[in-house]
């Protein structure tokens, strides 16, 4: 049972990471591939009708960690307190950026919640590729199961750490990037138009660059933590998940070259959702690493529910995630296709 637990939560984070990445990734865009009113419209459009829903895959997975592992979720909770009031607060700031921008017709007011959806967006993006860079890299834990970080110390991944060293802001910035590509190919697909070429620009631009940074960063993640790579011939699961990142990097190109966007996203999320799978297969049981003790880490193993509350949770879980699944397939069925800058006075 901790096995599929572990699955499942790491299942439901790749799932928020998809989801809500390309919303990530459209708002960093929308000041570049957007350069007047009707356009940027068009950029809140295309991702109106999903950005809200996307945010709710972030509170299943709290959650289903809270069912299956919430030792691991008070500890990360309690050590990581300011990394997730940030993200809180640049959750709230791109929402209230979103609905708040079409309540003047002022340039003024609609350029500060421009930056500001732009800036939440973006920070977002980096903030969470550095939340995982944090749990790869391994925190403080003590003998009785927590941690407390400073936003950094010397700047090295060596203990002590803070939240951010040179590994963690590496990983924060790939995040970033990668989040962008994913946004430029979501929104060449949805848009029409100066959007969709610059997008599509963009999209080629980007992904080249991941192609190359790609074993750059893998090389990083076996300098803070060589297990990973070190249990890679014993996880068939993980040489799936590469499988995966490497065929939708490929799809990302010929989606992209021969101007098929549902492909190119397609492939993009099969890249992400395979690397964040790799990881996971590689890290497991581990769930918090311990510095400079691994003896200490939190893992599935010790830090999970007891059986007959895992098969209880099994249970509901089988029930609901299907319907969920359905109602995001009804609701891509409903809004394909390319979108149309609303009319003023019309909500975006």
């Amino acid at each position: 049972m901790y096995e599929l637990w572990y699955a499942i939560v790491a299942l439901m984070l790749t799932a928020y990471v998809v989801l809500d990445g390309y919303d990530f990734g459209a708002g960093a865009l929308h000041l570049v591939v957007a350069r007047n009113n009707v356009e940027r419209r068009q950029v809140l459009a295309a991702v109106g009708p999903f950005w809200d829903a996307n945010e709710v895959w972030l509170l299943a997975s709290g959650g289903a960690l809270f069912v299956a592992f919430p030792r691991a979720l008070a500890a990360g909770l309690s050590g990581f307190y300011l990394a997730i009031f940030l993200v809180i607060w640049m959750l709230i700031l791109r929402a209230v950026s979103i609905e708040f921008r079409g309540h003047l017709a002022d340039g003024l007011w609609r350029s500060f919640w421009d930056r500001a959806f732009a800036a939440a967006s973006a920070l977002l993006a980096i903030l969470f590729g550095a939340a995982i860079g944090n749990v790869v890299r391994g925190v403080p834990l003590t003998d009785d199961g927590w941690f407390e970080l400073t936003l950094f110390t010397s700047f090295l991944p060596q203990s002590p750490v803070g939240i951010l060293d040179w590994y963690t802001v590496l990983v924060g910035l790939f995040a970033f990037v990668a989040l962008v590509g994913h946004g430029a190919v979501f929104l060449a697909g949805r848009t029409e138009g100066p959007v969709h070429d610059r997008s599509r620009a963009i999209a080629r631009v980007v992904f080249m660059a991941l192609a190359v940074t790609w074993p750059l960063a893998t090389w990083a993640t076996h300098t803070v933590n060589p297990g990973i790579l070190g249990a890679l011939p014993e996880r068939p699961l993980a040489w799936l998940g590469i499988a995966a990142a490497g065929g939708g990097l490929f799809a990302v190109f010929v989606g992209v070259s021969r101007a098929r966007p549902l492909v190119a996203f397609l492939g993009s999320c099969a890249w992400i959702a395979g690397m964040l799978g790799a990881t996971a297969a590689c890290l497991y049981p581990v769930i918090l690493r311990a510095l400079p003790d691994p003896e200490l880490s939190i893992t599935a193993l010790n830090a999970g529910t007891a059986p007959r509350g895992l098969r209880i949770a099994t249970g509901w879980w089988s029930v609901g995630f299907p319907i969920v699944v359905l109602y995001f397939f009804i609701l891509f069925r409903l809004h394909r296709g390319k979108v149309v800058a609303a009319r003023e006075g019309e909500g975006y």
